[in-house]
């Protein structure tokens, strides 16, 4: 008897931003039962939005030629996710489809315009709320944060841990934030506006991909 394929992986990617601004401004729940609210979504640096959806595009025919499947929040500058289009629904997206991972594509902004380099972002360990993805989302952000620095040189600006990050604090599978550069900067923004330099960020996401899951 021959045994049934394995179903493949499936990696949803959540390029950042693409809100509109109305809904943007809305409130939510930082977290289950929370009374501390957030907006929406700030809107991100300028040119952030349309440099992580071109990413992720990248990132998605990657995955698909190595046999993944692929789930996206958004596929053009606009979010239409139904169910509030905030963080909460983004998480709620991927936790619906059982995500293998969670890779939530960013770029960085900051009033210093010298800062530059790759972070990823994991969550901090919270009871009723990260405890269940705590440890796979924190082995996932090392394993990403290595792969993308290595593909594209980028300055390694480490794993960071946060509480405050509405789309983790509601996510049931392991989730992880990488900020692919600082649009702030002018080197680093002009090179994340070009589409090689997109490909090679790509390329290490989904090298980080092949590491967390083991293929």
């Amino acid at each position: 008897m021959i045994a049934a394929p394995a179903v493949a992986p499936l990696v949803c990617l959540d390029a950042g931003h693409g809100t509109p601004p109305a809904i943007g401004r809305q409130l939510e729940p930082i977290g289950p039962g929370s009374r501390q609210l957030k907006i929406k979504d700030g809107g991100g640096a300028a040119g952030e939005a349309s440099v992580a959806l071109a990413i992720a595009v990248r990132a998605r025919r990657l995955l698909l030629a190595r046999g993944y499947r692929v789930a996206m929040t958004r596929t053009g500058p606009t979010i239409h996710l139904g169910d509030g289009d905030g963080n909460i629904a983004r998480a709620r997206f991927c936790n619906r489809r059982h995500a293998a991972l969670m890779v939530r594509i960013h770029a960085d902004g900051s009033t210093d315009r010298s800062l530059h380099g790759v972070s990823t972002l994991v969550p901090t360990w919270h009871r009723g709320w990260t405890d269940d993805i705590y440890a796979r989302s924190a082995r996932a952000g090392r394993a990403l944060q290595q792969a993308v620095t290595t593909a594209t040189g980028a300055a390694n600006r480490g794993v960071v841990q946060r509480s405050d990050l509405t789309g983790f604090n509601w996510a049931d599978v392991p989730a992880v934030l990488v900020e692919t550069g600082f649009m702030t900067n002018p080197t680093e923004s002009r090179r994340l506006k070009t589409g090689a330099y997109q490909q090679r960020v790509a390329l290490g996401l989904v090298r980080g991909v092949d590491a967390f899951l083991g293929r």
